[in-house]
């Protein structure tokens, strides 16, 4: 039996690294350290623990039971110690010249960064802000502190991240306004229609798009294919600009209401209730337990609730 005193905490640094990344030499980059390095600590790791801790397959290098029930654990006794070790440090907003890097997507961009600027801009004149698309970075990015922040809506999370809502958003339909739909605006004209898609981004890069995917076209056409439909998709697009222009030429875009609100003021365009029923998506900010006592990060993040709660 191993007494706690000869153990090498820093093997548990390592298989932190390793279970996140399942490759000894991504492991090791990580780290800082070199490739043999790393792979004499899973050697150490090995016998430490009497396992194998990741065994190789086809499919590249997986965890073994016991190093996947260790995961999180070892994961919490690290965020401790960062926690514990990390110096106290006083933030006065109205000086701080720091920079906050913020994963969003383009729905969150689009909606929340206009008044979080215009926040800034009188509560933190020198703070800048550096946005990231969701294709920029991933969770271990922001579970490592190298993202202040991320800002989504997110399927599934790791359980370490802290998160917290910002809003509920329903769904409206942008129209150009001699658009014959409007005539008769029924769920039958609503499908015969042309339309504009627009992503529900994620982390990583994303991969072509096809009409008949359903299961991969998020919140409308999942809503759609309950009811037993499927609308006529002429455009795919990332980017909810995108989608707004595109009404213009006559497509129907249907977005996330806050979104569309931003053109209901442009005279060749009006807003509409879908004809058929879309759940409600929500907004959520995500952050790295790193962070969680940061007294600039604390700050920050209530800045972006208290503007998020004035939309």
């Amino acid at each position: 039996m191993n007494h706690f005193r000869h153990v090498d905490l820093n093997l548990l640094i390592y298989l932190d690294a390793l279970l996140r990344e399942r490759n000894v030499t991504r492991a090791a980059e990580q780290l800082n350290i070199t490739q043999p390095a790393m792979s004499n600590g899973l050697k150490r790791l090995r016998n430490l623990l009497n396992d194998p801790v990741l065994v190789r397959t086809s499919e590249g290098m997986v965890p073994t039971e016991r190093a996947l029930a260790m995961q999180q654990q070892v994961r919490q006794i690290l965020y401790s110690v960062e926690e514990v070790i990390q110096p106290s440090r006083s933030f006065v907003a109205t000086e701080s010249d720091r920079v906050f890097r913020i994963m969003v997507s383009d729905y969150a961009a689009s909606t929340l960064m206009s008044p979080l600027l215009k926040a800034l801009r009188d509560q933190a004149p020198h703070i800048t802000i550096d946005l990231m698309t969701p294709s920029d970075v991933s969770f271990h990015d922001v579970e490592n502190g190298k993202v202040d922040i991320a800002i989504n809506r997110f399927d599934d999370l790791p359980q370490s991240f802290h998160q917290k809502k910002l809003w509920d958003d329903d769904f409206s339909c942008l129209i150009h306004h001699k658009h014959p739909i409007l005539q008769d605006y029924t769920l039958e004209s609503y499908l015969a229609a042309r339309h504009c898609w627009v992503s529900k981004t994620g982390f990583g890069v994303g991969i072509g798009m096809t009409p008949d995917a359903v299961q991969k076209l998020g919140w409308v056409d999942e809503a759609l294919a309950k009811l037993g439909h499927q609308r006529r998709i002429k455009v795919f697009t990332r980017n909810y600009h995108v989608a707004m222009h595109l009404a213009r030429e006559g497509l129907i875009a249907t977005l996330p209401t806050r979104a569309a609100k931003l053109y209901e003021s442009s005279p060749d365009l009006v807003l509409r209730e879908p004809p058929f029923p879309i759940p409600i998506i929500d907004l959520q900010m995500i952050w790295s337990p790193l962070l969680q006592h940061d007294e600039g990060h604390k700050w920050f993040r209530q800045l972006i609730v208290d503007v998020a709660a004035q939309k």
